[in-house]
């Protein structure tokens, strides 16, 4: 079972940037699939990306969201720039151990969340 820590997140104003990191134990990393999901108050967990040997977005992180991985220091980051107030919640990072197209309904392993809020 993989272990997920995330940090970076914060207070930005709309237009701003952050950078999202999530540490991952284990000696695997390089086989899973990794995600990112989102979850704003009153709402449902929604995918945001997620990257194998390529990326996956939701529409609309598209242009704006970067995901990538450093394997070497079983790291998945995702650049979040032209923030938007609707972009509010708490972001978890995700492992899934099937490598390639995530399942977005399927099992994955969780990290505790980082909350992003992003002022008007």
């Amino acid at each position: 079972q993989v272990q997920l820590v995330e940090s970076g997140g914060g207070l930005v104003q709309a237009g701003g940037s952050l950078r999202l990191s999530c540490a991952a134990s284990g000696r695997t990393f390089s086989s899973y699939t990794m995600g990112w999901f989102r979850q704003a108050p009153g709402k449902e967990r929604e995918f945001v990306a997620a990257i194998s040997w390529t990326t996956y977005y939701a529409d609309f992180v598209k242009g704006r969201f970067t995901i990538s991985r450093d394997n070497a220091k079983n790291t998945v980051y995702v650049q979040m720039n032209s923030l938007k107030p609707e972009d509010t919640a708490v972001y978890y990072c995700a492992a899934q151990r099937s490598y390639g197209q995530p399942n977005v309904g399927g099992q994955w392993s969780w990290g505790q969340g980082t909350q992003v809020t992003v002022s008007s």
